[in-house]
């Protein structure tokens, strides 16, 4: 039996997306599945590397990679108005100048150099330090000081204040302002070209199919997600999943494909 590699983070929306295959209700016939779990850059440098057969990948380092993997149509996240979080410790005043990124390649750190290119005296300035830090470690790299300002991903994004810090930018609304009929594309499942025409469209199937079971069956991959993500607050994690697990992730379409060569323009 053939076996093919996955590779996704633990966050709510990939959980969500992988949730029926990972639970072997949806399958790929004569192939064994092996997943691994890893926070967003270490799977960037994963793919570079050749490491795994499917990656969720930062939508931004969809056209770095496109000579190796082909982008699959399903299991995208993208964000309408709504995206990574810049925030500070409350009562923070001044202009930042260190923030804690998720990666120095991830979609949050490439939409934030674009934002701060503007000069805009209420946000770190252009120049200012991006710092490295593993996406769960942000908050408290903030709040220890460790960084003036931090970039939040996944579903702590959504839980900002409950940790004490205040948004200062959304870069999903930064988006919108820009290109305002377009989602802003987050992250995306791509696949090794080399696994052949096939196979890619086998798994851009099952992928539709292990997601359209989640939406009719959410408390089938709820326990999942629960035993997965970084915030308890089941509200939270459930706006999580609304915001970034939609229609686009069934299948991006033509507008997906449009707001990837966007993104693209900006890294």
């Amino acid at each position: 039996m053939d076996v093919v590699s996955f590779a996704i983070s633990p966050c709510p929306n990939d959980v969500t997306i992988f949730g029926a295959l990972l639970l072997g209700r949806v399958s790929l016939p004569g192939v064994r599945v092996e997943f691994a779990f890893e926070d967003v850059e270490t799977l960037n440098e994963a793919a570079l590397a050749g490491a795994y057969d499917v990656v969720k990948i930062s939508a931004a380092m969809a056209a770095p990679l496109a000579g190796a993997y082909d982008v699959l149509p399903s299991g995208a996240a993208f964000g309408f108005g709504a995206g990574p979080k810049l925030v500070v410790k409350k009562g923070f005043t001044g202009r930042p100048r260190s923030v804690a990124v998720p990666g120095l390649r991830t979609t949050a750190a490439t939409l934030l150099r674009a934002a701060l290119a503007a000069g805009n005296p209420d946000l770190p300035p252009p120049d200012a330090a991006f710092v490295p830090v593993r996406y769960d470690a942000i908050v408290e790299a903030v709040r220890s000081g460790g960084a003036e300002a931090g970039l939040l991903i996944h579903e702590t994004a959504l839980a900002a204040a409950s940790h004490g810090l205040e948004l200062i930018l959304d870069l999903g609304i930064w988006w919108h302002t820009r290109i305002p009929d377009s989602p802003v594309p987050l992250g995306v499942i791509v696949a090794k070209k080399s696994l052949g025409a096939t196979r890619l469209a086998a798994l851009g199937l099952v992928l539709r199919q292990s997601l359209a079971m989640a939406r009719a069956e959410p408390e089938l991959v709820a326990p999942l997600v629960r035993l997965f993500a970084r915030e308890r607050d089941e509200a939270v994690i459930a706006a999580h999943i609304r915001a970034y697990v939609g229609d686009l992730s069934l299948d991006m379409g033509p507008t997906g494909r449009t707001a990837l060569a966007a993104l693209a323009q900006m890294a």
